[in-house]
């Protein structure tokens, strides 16, 4: 009889359920050793079968054996074939555990003619979908995030933030099995990503990230202001912006003088603004989530109104000397500052109003109140005229007159406005209102006190002067005129001077300018004084000359006369303009000549003493050249005094055109040879240099005796004098040689090889070579000999001979040249003698030979020659199979050369 249990499994997460029937090979008994007895009889079909088995199959069961060959379960819940692992217990046999990597575990029964009993057990799940939930968090509050999976048994899990595993801190609790993260006292730096990852024996899951968004803030609140500034013109626009650091986005209400506004959002737009909307704004920055706020500092925004209509107004009209006045100055707008000026310059004064407690005359002015604030600045002026006076009034006009005359009296007073005149004779008004009184003197009682009285409307003030004038029946002074014989004189010449007057008991006076003339050495005065004669008059004796004629009751002066005196001229001068005393090629120069002379002097100019076409007192050289050097002079002429004077300076010109020549043409080493320097110009100084290098000759000519071939180079000559510096090269080419002649190429070659020699000198110019052999000339002109070897005839001396065409000098080399048969390609042991010979370009000093490496020395088989050049093998064996190299160097490179040999036995 067969019994079965029925399976044990957790299915809760796996909503799927299969049926199946187990299939048992008939002569072999099972028994099932349920987890919670329940027998059944044989043949009778289980309450419940395990979930999503699929089919579940037993092979190769063997009576009495004590092993069980394999237990196959296929289809487990999936498409993968899994082989579980299964524990065999019987009588005499260990608990065997037969495969491992299995994603759950299952104990069967098997009997091999016994009852065994099969221990089922709870077998595992695979993990399935993997979600974690998490609810956004307040910075510094705690957050859960929980894991759940949809399927799976034996889990295990494991947080991870990013990529970084999460472990348990004083901030992180890790609760559940590990299904619940909690962090304590959350930051906005605790973001994630998160995720959950939950594995067991059979498989793994991980959750899709979860990223907290963590409310923070307001915080940094920040309030700017566009434009930025202190002051604002009323009518301005200004941005007030406000900024925080916060999750989610801060709302922002505004606030002025801590009184909310309507306005809300991050900027404050102030249109068109007015003066009452300054004041101290500031903005609140709000989180809903976070229920927390911040305000900002206030910003001052200060508007201003324009100053205009502005104007200064006096307390009076009519401002008097002596009495009090204030000026005032008003505008519109808002005012910080007013500056009072008075012609321009400022007053200690500031305020609104100029007080002037006693005005002076000389407060009158131009008065300026400059008003300003931050935003703008007006100003507004005043002129205010002090009425003062009449003060020092005076009378000007005869004191004596005869009749029958006419009297011109004239009054003047100081006084603002201009005063009004009245005038008296003996206390009896005679006229009213002007200065000047005119009167015809027809009688003896026009004599007395002329009285002239000033008024000042504004003043009110009044003031007056006496005059006496006394009334004579002779005639007085009259028509008093002054002659001269001549009024245009030439120096050190004579004048008279003669005066005439109309009157009686006359007396003469001169005058030269306001000084009395008396007589002296020079001056005589003769005929009563009427005739003033000047002896060599001078040109300080110009005058003016007055004569004054007088009587006891009247008086008369002549109308000046003045005297034209020619002289010069003298002290003639010469000016340059640039001023220097050197000029280069091309300059603009002009020269100003001027003299002491009256009349002016005519000005005519001469080079080298020859008279140029050019007058007047300046003569300009333009783009000066050097034929137009030389002295300069200007000569000025007096047409009056017909005199003249001259004057000259020196003027130099550059350099120009400078070179550098040699003689001969063909310096060659040995012979003397010149350089000559020359240049057009003023040559002040040579300086010679030799590959920019100074050299100490110094003259025109640099000789040399006997040239070197190191004398070749470039030379130039500095020439230069304090306008102008030039320089002219030349190349020296020394010619020299042929010397040194060197031949380089083989010294032993096999028929019908090729053969090449290369000859060289030392030459300046180059040599032209002519080849010889044995004396007999084989090739023309070429340093290269190239020659086919055909015969052993062409050993022998080959002479290269070099000649400079310059120099005319020749040299010669010979080389030596041995023809050898050629090397047989078979080398035969014990037969054959090989000579190798190592050649190089250049000059080798040291050849040392190698073979395979190891350095050769002199023996009985191998010898050298010429220098190392070449070497012998004498009768090659197998040993001299292999590389030969010929090392080749001097102080300055190393090359190296190679050559193979291969001996063959003789047999």
């Amino acid at each position: 009889m067969c019994r079965y249990s029925k399976w044990q499994a957790i299915e809760k997460h796996n909503p799927k359920r299969t049926n199946f029937p187990l299939f048992f090979p008939a002569h072999i008994p099972f028994f099932f050793h349920p987890l919670h007895p329940h027998t059944h009889s044989h043949g009778e079909t289980p309450d419940s079968w395990p979930t999503c088995l699929g089919s579940l199959m037993l092979s190769s069961v063997v009576p009495d054996s004590s092993t069980l060959s394999s237990f196959i379960i296929s289809r487990l819940c999936t498409d993968t074939v899994y082989l579980l692992p299964f524990f065999i217990s019987s009588p005499g046999l260990e608990k065997k555990e037969t495969t491992n990597n299995v994603s759950l575990s299952l104990f069967l029964l098997a009997a091999t003619g016994q009852q065994v009993d099969v221990e089922p057990e709870v077998f595992s799940y695979p993990v399935g979908k993997v979600t974690v939930t998490a609810t956004d968090p307040v910075e510094f509050s705690s957050v859960s995030l929980s894991c759940f999976v949809s399927s799976g048994s034996s889990l295990s899990f494991l947080w991870l933030n990013g990529s970084s595993e999460v472990t348990a801190s004083d901030r992180v609790q890790l609760t559940d099995g590990n299904t619940t993260l909690t962090i304590v006292s959350v930051t906005r730096y605790d973001q994630g990503p998160f995720r959950c990852h939950v594995f067991n024996a059979v498989s793994n899951g991980t959750s899709a990230p979860v990223n907290l968004s963590i409310s923070f803030g307001p915080e940094n609140i920040n309030l700017t202001k566009s434009p930025s500034q202190d002051y604002y013109v009323e009518g301005s626009d200004i941005s007030l912006l406000c900024s925080a650091v916060s999750r989610p986005a801060a709302l922002f209400n505004w606030f002025l003088n801590r009184v909310p506004l309507s306005d809300t959002g991050p900027e404050l737009r102030l249109i068109n603004i007015k003066e009452d909307q300054s004041g101290n704004y500031s903005c609140q920055a709000f989180n809903n989530k976070t229920m927390r706020n911040e305000t900002s500092q206030p910003s001052i925004i200060s508007v201003l109104k324009p100053i205009v209509n502005a104007s200064v107004t006096s307390s009076t009209n009519q401002p008097v000397e002596g009495n009090a006045v204030n000026l005032t100055c008003e505008a519109a707008g808002s005012f910080f500052a007013r500056k009072w000026m008075k012609d321009g310059a400022d007053l200690i004064q500031t305020g609104r109003v100029l007080s002037f407690q006693s005005l002076k005359k000389t407060d009158s002015g131009n008065y300026s109140c400059n008003i300003s604030n931050p935003v703008s600045s007006v100003e507004a002026e005043y002129i205010m005229v002090v009425n003062y006076g009449p003060e020092n009034v005076q009378i000007k006009g005869p004191s004596t007159i005869s009749l029958n005359q006419t009297l011109t009296l004239t009054c003047s007073a100081e006084s603002t406005p201009t005063a009004n005149y009245t005038w008296k004779l003996n206390e009896t008004k005679i006229l009213n209102n002007s200065a000047v009184l005119t009167k015809h003197i027809t009688d003896l009682s026009d004599s007395g006190e002329y009285t002239c009285e000033a008024m000042n409307r504004i003043t009110e003030k009044t003031s007056s002067a006496v005059h006496g004038l006394t009334v004579t029946q002779d005639p007085p002074v009259s028509n008093v005129t002054v002659t001269a014989n001549s009024t245009d004189l030439v120096e050190f010449s004579s004048v008279s001077l003669f005066c005439s007057s109309s009157g009686s008991s006359l007396s003469f006076l001169w005058l030269n300018g306001s000084s009395d003339v008396t007589a002296s050495d020079r001056v005589q005065l003769t005929d009563g004084n009427t005739t003033l004669t000047i002896v060599s008059v001078t040109r300080y004796d110009q005058g003016p000359f007055r004569c004054h004629v007088f009587n006891p009751f009247s008086n008369g002066t002549s109308a000046p006369v003045n005297l034209s005196i020619s002289f010069g001229p003298e002290n003639i001068h010469l000016t340059k303009s640039p001023s220097q005393d050197y000029y280069v090629e091309g300059s603009d120069i002009s020269l100003m000549c001027s003299a002491v002379s009256r009349p002016t002097a005519l000005f005519n100019w001469f080079l080298n003493r020859v008279p140029l076409s050019d007058t007047g007192p300046e003569l300009r050289l333009i783009n000066i050249k050097e034929d137009q050097s030389g002295n300069y002079s200007c000569q000025a002429f007096n047409n009056k005094t017909m005199r003249n004077e001259t004057s000259q300076p020196s003027i130099i010109s550059p350099i120009v055109n400078a070179s550098v020549t040699s003689s001969p043409n063909q310096p060659v080493e040995g012979n003397s040879v010149k350089l000559t320097c020359e240049a057009a110009g003023s040559v002040f100084a040579r300086k010679w240099m030799k590959d920019g290098a100074d050299l100490i000759q110094t003259g025109r000519v640099l000789s040399f005796q006997s040239l070197k071939k190191t004398d070749s180079g470039k030379y130039s000559c500095n020439i230069s004098n304090p306008v102008s510096s030039v320089e002219a090269e030349y190349i020296m080419v020394v010619n020299y040689g042929p010397e040194n002649v060197q031949i380089k190429g083989p010294s032993t070659i096999s028929l019908n090889e090729n053969l090449t020699l290369t000859c060289s000198a030392e030459s300046t110019p180059t040599a032209n070579f002519t080849w010889k052999l044995n004396e007999t000339k084989i090739l023309n002109n070429s340093a290269v000999l190239t020659k086919h070897i055909t015969d052993l005839s062409d050993s022998g001396e080959y002479t290269c001979e070099a000649m400079n065409r310059i120099t005319e000098k020749t040299s010669s080399a010979v080389h030596g040249l041995t023809v050898t048969q050629y090397l047989p390609e078979n080398l035969i042991e014990g037969k054959t003698s090989v000579k190798l010979t190592c050649d190089a370009d250049g000059s080798p000093s040291t050849r040392v030979w190698m073979k395979d490496g190891i350095p050769l020395v002199s023996g009985d088989r191998f010898s050298f020659h010429d220098g190392n050049r070449v070497l012998f093998i004498n009768s090659v064996n197998r040993t001299d199979t292999g590389e030969f190299l010929c090392n080749v160097s001097n102080d300055f490179s190393f090359e190296t050369a190679k050559c193979s040999l291969k001996v063959y036995c003789k047999y």
